[in-house]
């Protein structure tokens, strides 16, 4: 019976492997402390992850805007001015709610608050920058010379004194313009299609033209907004936008 009882006996735990558990169990106490407290310690400072943070909360316009403006800053591919072409026509199709603040500050520098609206655009490579970065809110191309005509014999107006003068009378623009030599329609039409140095307060001087839409999407608003197409750089097809909305 003792010899049984000797070998029913179970062998005993090394002190070295004890020593080593207590070890372990201790560094995963320390360490799941040490986690919590720098838990309640960030609680205080705020989101971890500001950058993030801001991105989620921002509308899906914002996020796209942010996201294209990096890239243009990154590959600021196709910004070289065109050789024989120093005018721009730009025209917002697009409504411009809930984009970027750089984006609406661009709107309003280009004079392209309300839908519809278009202006003449020399182009520089500043302007081209500009016009790329409202690109999915406008559409852009190069007029010609009976484009230039069309829109402001048809749809052309001045701002004097805050208020909106239609451009029948050349005593306004000689009035007005005389000191950049610019004294009937004719002038004002050459300056602005072949611009000058003085393209830039020639063109303040006129208001946005604001296109006759509305006549033409009363019609056939689906077949219209086809018609429209999508916004972006036509180059020289922004002339069969003009003939077609004037």
């Amino acid at each position: 019976m003792a010899e049984q009882e000797e070998r029913k006996k179970i062998p005993l735990v090394p002190e070295n492997l004890k020593k080593r558990k207590a070890h372990q169990a201790l560094n995963a106490t320390q360490a799941k402390q040490a986690l919590l407290a720098k838990k309640e310690q960030r609680k205080g400072k705020g989101p971890r992850f500001k950058r993030l943070e801001s991105f989620l909360h921002d509308s899906w316009w914002q996020q796209r805007d942010r996201v294209r403006l990096r890239r243009l800053e990154v590959k600021p591919h196709a910004l070289e001015p065109p050789d024989k072409h120093s005018l721009a026509f730009a025209v917002c199709i697009q409504r411009i709610n809930g984009v970027s603040s750089l984006v609406q500050k661009t709107i309003a520098r280009l004079r392209l608050k309300k839908i519809f609206s278009s202006v003449f655009v020399r182009v520089t490579l500043q302007s081209l920058k500009l016009l790329r970065m409202v690109e999915p809110y406008v559409t852009w191309g190069f007029p010609n010379l009976k484009s230039v005509c069309e829109l402001i014999l048809k749809c052309g107006q001045a701002k004097v004194k805050n208020k909106t003068i239609s451009l029948t009378d050349n005593t306004v623009i000689e009035e007005h313009l005389g000191k950049f030599d610019v004294i009937c329609l004719e002038d004002l039409i050459h300056e602005i299609a072949f611009p000058g140095k003085h393209f830039q307060e020639i063109s303040w001087f006129l208001r946005p033209f604001q296109l006759p839409v509305a006549h033409h999407a009363t019609k056939n608003k689906v077949g219209f907004l086809g018609e429209m197409g999508s916004p972006g750089y036509r180059g020289e097809r922004i002339n069969q936008l003009i003939h077609q909305l004037n």
